[in-house]
């Protein structure tokens, strides 16, 4: 079953999302205006901000679109392991069910033939 390192795959992914989760909280709020600089000092400093949430929340994005995706594949795999198991429950019952006819059979024990006698005189 190559679908085994999927739950890798999820761990990676949730810790990937943790850790952006972190820079992103690490970024803080934005820096309010300092009036001692002139304004495109302040917007500079502003749009740099804004870009580096906005590649973290791009990042984050990304990563929860692989952590969907992994999750989903992990539930085709439990799905199908569950479609294997339900099949084999049915032919298991099957066989049982077919074992009890069969000693269910119209030969009894006792319409057997009684054991013979040796003739030795």
């Amino acid at each position: 079953m190559s679908a085994i390192g999927l739950g890798e795959i999820i761990y990676n992914l949730r810790k990937k999302i943790q850790d952006i989760k972190l820079e992103l909280d690490e970024l803080g709020e934005p820096i309010s205006d300092m009036p001692e600089l002139i304004t495109s000092a302040n917007l500079l400093r502003s749009n740099e901000y804004l870009s580096k949430i906005s590649k973290k929340q791009s990042e984050l994005l990304f990563a929860y679109d692989q952590y969907s995706k992994a999750l989903e594949d992990m539930i085709t795999v439990i799905f199908d392991i569950q479609n294997d198991l339900k099949n084999l429950l049915k032919e298991q019952s099957h066989l049982i069910s077919d074992r009890k006819s069969t000693r269910k059979s119209p030969v009894s024990k006792n319409k057997r033939k009684p054991p013979r006698k040796s003739s030795k005189k």
